[in-house]
């Protein structure tokens, strides 16, 4: 293995923990969501850092219609 090798493996894993730690504590990725949205769609707009925040905590919390809590 390369010197360069081991470099970019201890990136991508630093990449990777950033963002599972994101994940476990709720804060959604816009950043990945771009980068998604510029190769998959790269004719639509993607939404507002406002508007995913929105989206996200309704995904995962939904409406709140229903909840006792």
């Amino acid at each position: 293995m390369k010197a360069t090798d081991l470099v970019e493996s201890g990136r991508y894993l630093g990449r990777s923990l950033a963002r599972s730690l994101r994940l476990m504590v709720g804060l959604p990725d816009y950043d990945v969501y771009l980068n998604h949205m510029a190769r998959k769609h790269p004719g639509r707009a993607p939404m507002s850092y406002e508007d995913f925040f929105r989206e996200r905590l309704e995904a995962r919390f939904g409406s709140g219609a229903g909840r006792c809590c």
